[in-house]
């Protein structure tokens, strides 16, 4: 990028505000001047844009194309700002205009491409490969509305569409010419054509394809790779004229509705049949105008479409762009016209897939009809790879049907989604130590058993430009200070603060920063929720998508508990703490959405409750985002990773408050283990049923929730209160969660673990007591946490599967 001062940006940022909105920018609002600004900077970026496209053309690098249903990146101005170099250069100047660049940070929308981990991960990954100048891009869909904007209403969760793109988003360049046509429905025939039999569709509904990209802009090393987002637009005439002249208004939008709704939501609820068939829909419009884009790309670069997968590497982040497979094997075979043989050995060298779950629930299938129906080509191929793989098994098993049912993609009048990606591709990989040791000895062990060469661990990290210098920008300094800037391109060299922990002015100056930080926070609390906190108060953090298996109830009958204690004891002796919780539930999802419900009732009653004296608070943060983690996470004291053991893959919120100086209380599941082996164990708080135990207790069947419930009055009360009165006049109102516990067996261990959550809780408080211990504790995180970056993870994807 070009080097600016002060003087030149001003001149080109007044310049090109009058050329954009006609005005000065004393009479600009500050939405023109957030986007004004967002326009020059893109504009700053475009050369290095170019620049990078055609060295990797030049140099012939392979690159990597990372297909992804979601992609959280949050906002991307405070980032960019930061990788190009130019933040306080930016900011001097616009202060000399009467602008505060923060009030225009303030104003960017979360853009709406993701729910949670899984697309924060993503987001993660693309700035890495960029700061790292790895070729790699990324390619999902440009949701309209997103998932939803969760508003809290009476306790309650009510869902309203997120139109994040209700203000022009100034990242994105539409190529409106580089659009690709995808096909649904109708038929095919295979026909004869010069004694080949070539695979011909019929009568079906064509759509556009648009492809948005939007710059990813590596840290201080001008490269800018490229997330491509598709969005659905109608081929042809968008509007029915006869219809509309006859006053049938409706239909005359039909087709262009229809075909836009493609793109409209993330996620659309698949309860239903038309649900399922729109998620159907996305999952193919995304993956083949990607994989269109790739190859015309690759043959106008290198030509020779044999040598593919030498030149080209494409990741599925979970099981959703997994019809990546048969869509591959279509370009190569109908298109390209290669031999099956030849499309099934570049397609299966060309792809690597990435599994993200161990709840079987969440491992994708979907019914043979509807797939024949709207993808026949594509349903005609997963049939010949089934047959083909199931051939393979019957030589490796003879006669062991029940295998061979096992493992087959297609059965029981479904395509699964996770045997297709393994059966295609060349490597497997879990994103913990321990997800990937279960998915070899149990969830997919007999595909472990016939691949173990595919299957690979790679343990999550977090983009530490955003989750450290961005968000904490005082503890970025104080790193700085003492260990140089080496840490900022070089994450393994945090350990280095490890030795400055021996200096009491650099605990209390973490001190300092924290305080800060929770002042700035209890502000914002006090702003958006009306309910003072105490920034002196543990804040104890739980933020992450709401569901049985993340056992935010646990941490809600425990502050259940704590409230009955304070009542029977008012001048307990403890530290005074600050609860918060934030995440959204899926729409569908009664039991998670009882949960929010509870918490916030909780929340009132003891908030509102004087006898307590202010020593607790509880607070429910609605609408939970990048941004909203963004001011949480610098700002807690102890971080809630309380998963049953076997559920969680990984997490990386545990990375992310790891790194901010948070301790973590957590189960031994996901990454949580790996962070303790870093740590070391008495630098984070472990308890709860371990996974080999909860593995035996599945086998022999040995929970039964109402012994523990019977046999212990704390437990028994703080459940009884769901149903008896205490927390609601309606006393069926927690009835789904009271049964979940008892009538349901507690699936997910909540009551099998609460009393050692409890004695791991004392063991908090005590720690939390001795203040310089506990900021020595805290310190020695910050600097274990530098493993966790996605820097790291990325490496070893290149190394080890993208070669």
């Amino acid at each position: 990028m070009k080097n600016i001062n002060k003087e030149s940006f001003k001149k080109e940022y007044s310049k090109r505000f009058l050329e954009l909105t006609g005005k000065r920018i004393e009479d600009g609002t500050n939405e023109q001047k957030y986007y004004v600004l967002g326009s020059l900077i893109r504009g700053y970026v475009m050369n290095d844009w170019l620049n990078t496209q055609s060295r990797y053309k030049k140099n012939n690098k392979k690159e990597i194309y990372y297909f992804s249903m979601e992609f959280l990146i949050g906002r991307l101005l405070s980032d960019n700002l930061i990788n190009l170099g130019i933040r306080e250069v930016c900011q001097e100047a616009l202060a000399d205009l009467n602008i505060k660049l923060t009030e225009l940070e303030e104003l960017e929308n979360d853009q709406g491409l993701g729910n949670g981990g899984l697309g924060r991960l993503a987001a993660c990954f693309l700035d890495s490969m960029s700061s790292l100048s790895i070729a790699g891009h990324g390619c999902g869909i440009r949701y309209k509305y997103g998932f939803f904007n969760q508003k809290i209403i009476e306790g309650k969760q009510v869902e309203v569409p997120d139109n994040w793109l209700k203000q022009d988003n100034p990242w994105e360049v539409k190529k409106k010419d580089e659009s690709e046509i995808i096909k649904f429905g109708g038929e095919v025939r295979l026909e004869n054509v010069n004694n080949k039999l070539v695979a011909k569709h019929y009568n079906y509904e064509a759509v556009l394809a648009v492809p948005y990209d939007t710059p990813v802009v590596g840290y201080d090393n001008g490269v800018v790779n490229t997330l491509r987002l598709w969005s659905a637009e109608t081929v042809n005439d968008e509007f029915n004229f006869e219809a509309f002249s006859k006053g049938d208004f409706s239909r005359a939008y039909e087709y262009k509705n229809s075909v836009e709704s493609i793109t409209s939501i993330l996620y659309p609820d698949d309860s239903n049949y038309e649900g399922k068939i729109l998620r159907l829909k996305q999952e193919y419009f995304f993956v083949s105008a990607g994989l269109q884009s790739i190859i015309k790309k690759y043959k106008n670069k290198n030509g020779e479409i044999r040598k593919l997968n030498e030149k080209i590497a494409i990741h599925i982040n979970d099981t959703h762009p997994v019809l990546v497979i048969p869509e591959l094997i279509r370009i190569l075979i109908d298109e390209e016209g290669l031999s099956w043989e030849e499309a099934w050995d570049i397609t299966n060298k060309t792809v690597a897939y990435t599994n993200h779950t161990i709840l079987s629930e969440a491992l994708e299938k979907w019914p043979v009809d509807m797939i024949k129906k709207l993808l026949p080509r594509i349903f005609l191929i997963i049939e010949e790879i089934n047959e083909r793989f199931c051939r393979e098994l019957w030589s490796r098993y003879p006669g062991d049907w029940d295998k061979i049912a096992q493992m087959a993609i297609i059965a029981d009048g479904y395509v699964k989604m996770a045997h297709l990606a393994i059966v295609g591709s060349h490597s497997v990989n879990g994103v913990a130590k321990l997800h990937t040791e279960i998915l070899k000895k149990r969830e997919m062990v007999d595909f472990y058993n016939y691949y173990p060469e595919k299957f690979n661990n790679k343990t999550n990290g977090i983009n530490h430009r955003r989750w450290l210098l961005k968000i904490n920008p005082n503890l970025r300094d104080l790193l700085i200070e003492n260990i140089g800037e080496g840490f900022i391109k070089d994450p393994l060299r945090l350990i280095e603060f490890k030795d400055k922990l021996e200096d009491k002015l650099v605990l209390e100056e973490l001190c300092i920063i924290k305080l800060d930080n929770k002042i700035n926070l209890a502000d914002y609390i006090y702003n958006t929720k009306n309910i003072k906190v105490d920034p002196r108060s543990i804040f104890d953090t739980q933020i992450k998508r709401i569901h049985g298996y993340k056992r935010q109830v646990l941490n809600c009958l425990r502050i259940m508990d704590l409230y009955n204690r304070i009542l029977e004891n008012p001048c307990m002796n403890i530290n005074n703490r600050t609860f918060i919780f934030a995440g959204k539930a899926a729409p569908g999802y009664l039991l998670a959405k009882n949960v929010i419900e509870l918490i916030n009732v909780v929340a009132d009653k003891i908030n509102n409750d004087k006898r307590v004296n202010d020593k607790i608070k509880v607070v429910f943060m609605e609408n939970y985002n990048v941004s909203l983690a963004e001011k949480i996470i610098p700002a807690t004291d102890l971080s809630e990773q309380i998963s049953m053991a076997t559920k969680e893959a990984s997490g990386t919120s545990n990375m992310k408050f790891m790194m901010n100086g948070a301790l973590t209380i957590a189960t031994l599941d996901g990454a949580n283990i790996e962070i303790k082996e870093n740590v070391g164990e008495d630098n984070i708080i472990i308890f709860g049923t371990k996974s080999e135990e909860v593995l035996e207790i599945y086998n022999n069947h040995g929970y039964y929730s109402y012994d523990l419930y019977n046999n212990d009055y704390r437990i028994k009360r703080v459940v009884d209160s769901l149903v008896d009165g205490t927390y609601s006049n309606d006393r069926e109102r927690f009835r789904i969660i009271y049964d979940n516990l008892l009538r349901y067996n507690d699936e997910f261990f909540v009551l099998k673990d609460f009393n050692s959550y409890l004695k791991a809780q004392d063991k908090v408080d005590k720690l939390y007591s001795d203040r310089c211990n506990w900021q020595k504790k805290c310190g020695l995180n910050i600097a274990s946490s530098g493993v966790f970056s996605s820097d790291r993870t990325i490496q070893e994807y290149f190394n080890e599967i993208w070669s």
